[in-house]
């Protein structure tokens, strides 16, 4: 979705709105740069109670019809400054992919350090051709 190039400038924020002690529900805000006007995608995650880097995205407004799963599948575990989220498909968008970050940029060494975790896991792996900087 991010590297069709309509779309740019992503920036992914979530915040903590409730948490109990099976599941944390998230705010999830997604702004982006279209026709150079910022628009926006909002709604809300629900963890799962079985996996806890699993989550449920329901969208808020008219996107309140839309649903997705998606993971955490891969994280910074020294200095939580990047995760690979994987996502599964919905009518607007192909199962795919996100790499973020709390930086505009990852040194080099930090993406190859990614895609070479990627590579181990079959399901992130098949992503790894469509994988790039923006």
């Amino acid at each position: 979705m991010w590297t069709k190039g309509d779309k740019q400038s992503p920036s992914f924020h979530y915040e903590i709105v409730s948490q109990s002690k099976d599941k944390s529900v998230l705010s999830d805000e997604v702004s982006y740069i279209q026709n150079e006007k910022k628009k926006f995608i909002k709604g809300y995650d629900t963890q799962s109670r079985s996996d806890v880097n699993a989550f449920v995205w329901r969208g808020k407004g008219l996107l309140k019809l839309l649903s997705s799963n998606w993971r955490v599948a891969l994280r910074d575990e020294q200095n939580g400054q990047w995760a690979v989220i994987c996502f599964s498909k919905t009518l607007f968008t192909p199962e795919g992919v996100d790499i973020i970050s709390r930086e505009t940029s990852l040194p080099k060494a930090t993406w190859e350090l990614i895609k070479v975790k990627m590579s181990t896991d079959p399901l992130l792996a098949k992503h790894l051709p469509q994988i790039k900087e923006l």
